[in-house]
C-alpha cells in the first residue's frame, strides 16, 4: 500500500483502522522518501482516495508547512497548520487531513530501521509519543530545518546511480538532532528528562500494555523497583507509573471506539480486560464518558 493512502478497493471493514505500511511508488532508496505535499495530495485525489481518510501508519512523517493553511487531526487532536507548521506523525499513531486548504510544504516518510543506528537520533526514532505539533513561524529553527530538508530533497533528487543512501541517513539525523533541541510544548513535560528508565519502560509498555496494566509487571521485566520507575515517569511526564499505563490503554480504546467499528467487548478483550463491565468503568474513569457515549460523540463527527 502506499503512503498516500490506499485504494478504494483497499478500504479496511468497519472492524480496523486502515493500516499502511511503506511502499511508495518509486522506492529510489529503502525506507526512504521525500515529496512535496501538494503532490503527494494529488497522487492520492487520482487514486480516488478520500482526503479525509483516517489511518495508522508504520513508518514517521515529518512535515514542514511552507504555505498556505488547513488542519491536520492526529489521536483526537487537531492541529492548525500554517507556514512554519512542523508535524511529526510515529508509527501506530491514527491520523486524517480534516481540512486540506491551501496548504503545502516537505514531506518526509522514513521507516524506524532508515536513520544511522550509531547516531543518538536513533533513540528519536524509537519515542512514539513525542510532540506530534510545533509552530516554529520564521523562527531561525525554520530557516535551519529548512536548509536541511533542501539538501535531503537534492540529494534523493540525484541520478538512481549516483544517489547516496549514507548522505540521506545522515542529513535526516541531522534533522531529528536539530528538532529536538526544541523546547517541549507540552505543558513543561519532557520524556529526556526520565532517562534510560524512562525510555526503556515506554518501549515495553508499547509492546504489552494489552497484556497488562500492572506497574510491577513492568519493573520485574525490567529489573527495576516500582519507585523507580514512578520517579522516571513523574520527571518525564508529571504522572505515577499506573497512571502512564492507563493513560496508553485509554488512547488505544479511544482509537478503537472512535474509528472502527468493533463491538465494546471486543475492544475490552482486546485490551485485556476480562469482562466488559470492568472495561467501562475503567474507559469512564479515565475519560469521564461511558464507552458508548463516547463512540457515538466522534463517529457523529465523521
Amino acid at each position: 500500500m502506499l503512503p498516500g493512502g490506499p485504494d478504494i478497493g483497499d478500504l479496511p471493514a468497519g472492524d480496523a483502522i486502515l493500516r499502511l505500511d511503506f511502499s511508495p511508488p518509486e522506492e529510489r532508496v529503502p525506507g526512504f522518501e521525500i515529496i512535496d505535499l501538494a503532490s503527494l495530495h494529488e497522487r492520492r485525489r487520482r487514486r480516488g482516495r478520500p482526503t479525509d481518510l483516517v489511518h495508522r501508519v508504520d513508518f514517521h512523517t515529518l512535515t514542514l508547512i511552507t504555505e498556505g493553511s488547513g488542519e491536520h487531526a492526529v489521536d483526537f487532536v487537531t492541529h492548525p497548520c500554517r507556514p512554519g507548521t512542523l508535524l511529526w506523525v510515529r508509527p501506530g499513531q491514527v491520523q486524517s487531513f480534516v481540512r486540506l486548504g491551501t496548504t503545502n510544504g516537505t514531506h518526509l516518510l522514513f521507516t524506524p530501521a532508515f536513520p544511522p543506528h550509531s547516531s543518538s537520533a536513533d533513540r528519536l526514532v524509537n519515542d512514539w509519543y513525542g510532540p506530534v505539533c510545533r509552530q516554529l513561524g520564521a523562527s531561525p529553527t525554520y530557516a535551519v530545518l529548512s536548509t536541511l530538508l533542501g539538501q535531503l530533497r537534492a540529494e534523493y533528487d540525484r541520478p538512481a546511480e549516483v544517489i547516496s543512501a549514507e548522505i540521506l541517513q545522515l542529513l535526516l539525523a541531522t534533522v531529528l538532532l536539530q528538532i529536538d533541541r526544541l523546547p517541549h510544548p507540552d505543558s513543561g513535560a519532557d520524556p529526556r528528562a526520565g532517562g534510560e528508565v524512562y525510555a526503556r519502560f515506554r518501549a515495553e509498555l508499547e509492546r504489552r500494555y494489552t497484556t497488562t496494566r500492572r506497574a510491577a509487571d513492568y519493573a520485574q521485566h525490567l529489573g527495576y523497583t516500582v519507585k523507580t520507575l514512578t520517579r522516571a515517569c513523574t520527571a518525564a511526564t508529571g504522572q505515577p507509573v499506573k497512571h502512564v499505563i492507563d493513560g496508553r490503554v485509554a488512547l488505544e480504546a479511544q482509537r478503537l471506539l472512535a474509528h472502527t467499528g468493533e463491538p465494546v467487548a471486543t475492544i475490552a478483550r482486546r485490551l485485556g480486560f476480562d469482562e466488559p463491565t470492568n472495561f467501562g468503568k475503567f474507559f469512564t474513569r479515565h475519560t469521564g464518558v461511558p464507552p458508548g457515549a463516547f463512540r457515538q460523540a466522534h463517529q457523529s463527527q465523521q
